[in-house]
């Protein structure tokens, strides 16, 4: 999915909007396995690492290329994009946490998944606010036409999950 001029009839807002409820079920499947004692600890951490990874992807491809490209074409939104950026900071710190924990968990079985369900409930929160925040104030701006230089791929097209 790139730039508006490729005949996509999608709106880029429509399509970031879309990425986000994908990056949403997938923490939504990440949360309920972990409530299920029946699978195994190894089967959740590669779904929580498959998580990690592309909510990580998705917001590097936001810092380093859609965000850059938007500030070229509109500076205006340049202390938007920096409470953003800071949000994708504080989101990666607990993805870190959650990825120590699901090793944790592979390491000593009987580990405790409260403790990473609390984090996974945090990060919920903050994604949806900070989901809905970028969807309001930066899909405007999308739709008014970004250069594309490679910056859909990361940012609207998840990897499987």
């Amino acid at each position: 999915m790139a730039s508006p001029d490729d005949g996509r009839t999608a709106a880029l807002s429509l399509q970031l909007a879309r990425s986000h409820r994908e990056l949403r079920r997938r923490l939504a499947d990440v949360r309920t396995g972990l409530g299920r004692r029946r699978i195994a600890d190894d089967e959740l951490l590669t779904h929580r690492l498959a998580f990690c990874t592309a909510l990580t992807v998705h917001h590097r491809g936001e810092d380093e290329g859609l965000f850059t490209a938007l500030v070229r074409e509109r500076p205006d939104l340049a202390p938007t994009i920096a409470k953003l950026t800071e949000d994708h900071a504080l989101i990666a710190s607990i993805l870190t946490r959650v990825r120590e924990l699901a090793e944790q968990a592979v390491e000593a079985p009987k580990a405790d998944r409260e403790a990473i369900g609390r984090e996974l409930d945090g990060l919920a929160a903050i994604m949806e606010s900070h989901f809905g925040y970028e969807e309001r104030v930066i899909g405007a701006a999308l739709d008014a036409g970004v250069p594309d230089d490679g910056w859909s791929r990361p940012v609207l097209r998840l990897g499987a999950p």
